[in-house]
């Protein structure tokens, strides 16, 4: 059965497809809440004109009939909102990152493991990409072998004109490798089945805007995990000239093919999400993948009515914020 939701910050526009992907299952939303202004308030009301603002956070957390509280607050405040969802007695499902810090990290797991709530991090790059579940169909069915290595390419449009402050304080948004490199760290524990993994390397640089030092515009990291090895790189370079907000692709290499995703688009054709081409011993093919199912959100669902973890383990959620976190941290010691 579906059941009823409610929002805690919409800051950042992930909340978008987060809120549409519980909708689609049949849940409801009545109320959000957000603390001061968010550049994205105009929008959601137009987007969910039922979704009412609440004064005080406390009338969505003291409403009985609500089971999941869907959290995209700016990510440094993410954290405290988990928390104080969980202790009210909701499950969450809260954007990427999920925290910032490693005592973060801590107090969820913490608060989670008592408090038996599910705390879910929507790493949309996978959980809302259906080429992305179509490569995971693909790579359980052994169409490539073992996965060896995963390369993440993450470019994204910088889109300044729309950034909130937020955006370039190291503080707030937690750093590039933390935070859209969570996205990264994700893809490589999933496609490789890794439950274990160390941070061989970390960079990150602000190469292009030296009035704001906090701003991070590229990032890299190198894991090695007890399954597969993994390179992830982030950046904020792409040109105004790609018709979408950045050319992110996933590359698997098994031992029997390879699998690449073009996400967002598919640059000099013309403009098409969703593309993944397998190379295997029996094919060469380009699969169009828009009609792919997304099983992320159905399978949440399932989890808040039958206290399961299908959508992703709560294990492998820690894993990759623990990983994505101390590879921030090590690239900024240097």
């Amino acid at each position: 059965m579906p059941f009823k939701l409610g929002v805690l910050g919409i800051d950042h526009g992930h909340i978008f497809g987060m809120l549409t992907g519980m909708k689609a299952q049949g849940c409801t939303c009545a109320a959000y809440w957000t603390d001061g202004p968010a550049v994205t308030e105009a929008k959601f009301g137009e987007v969910f004109p039922e979704v009412e603002k609440a004064a005080d956070r406390r009338a969505i957390l003291d409403d009985p009939e609500v089971q999941m509280i869907l959290i995209s607050a700016v990510p440094a405040d993410r954290a405290a909102l988990a928390i104080e969802s969980m202790e009210a007695g909701k499950d969450v499902m809260v954007d990427k990152p999920g925290c910032t810090t490693l005592e973060q990290l801590a107090a969820i797991k913490e608060c989670q493991q008592r408090t038996g709530r599910i705390w879910s991090v929507n790493f949309s790059e996978r959980f809302e990409v259906r080429a992305a579940a179509k490569a995971s169909e693909l790579v359980a069915a052994g169409a490539i072998g073992r996965v060896v290595q995963v390369v993440t390419l993450a470019p994204h449009k910088q889109n300044l004109r729309t950034r909130p402050e937020w955006y370039f304080q190291r503080e707030r948004y937690g750093g590039i490798l933390c935070d859209i490199g969570s996205h990264q760290v994700d893809q490589f524990l999933h496609f490789t089945g890794s439950t274990s993994a160390t941070v061989a390397h970390a960079l990150v640089e602000n190469t292009t805007m030296p009035d704001h030092p906090g701003f991070q515009d590229f990032g890299e990291m190198t894991l090695v995990g007890d399954k597969g090895h993994g390179y992830l790189r982030l950046d904020w370079f792409t040109p105004d000239g790609l018709p979408t907000w950045g050319d992110g692709r996933l590359f698997l290499l098994g031992t029997e093919g390879t699998i690449e995703c073009r996400k967002y688009t598919d640059i000099g054709q013309p403009h098409r999400t969703d593309n993944l081409y397998l190379v295997n011993g029996e094919e060469n093919v380009h699969i169009d993948c828009r009609e792919t199912p997304l099983p992320y959100f159905p399978a949440l669902v399932a989890d808040v009515q039958d206290r399961t973890e299908t959508a992703a383990p709560q294990a492998h959620t820690y894993l990759t914020m623990e990983l994505a976190i101390t590879a921030q941290m090590k690239a900024e010691a240097q």
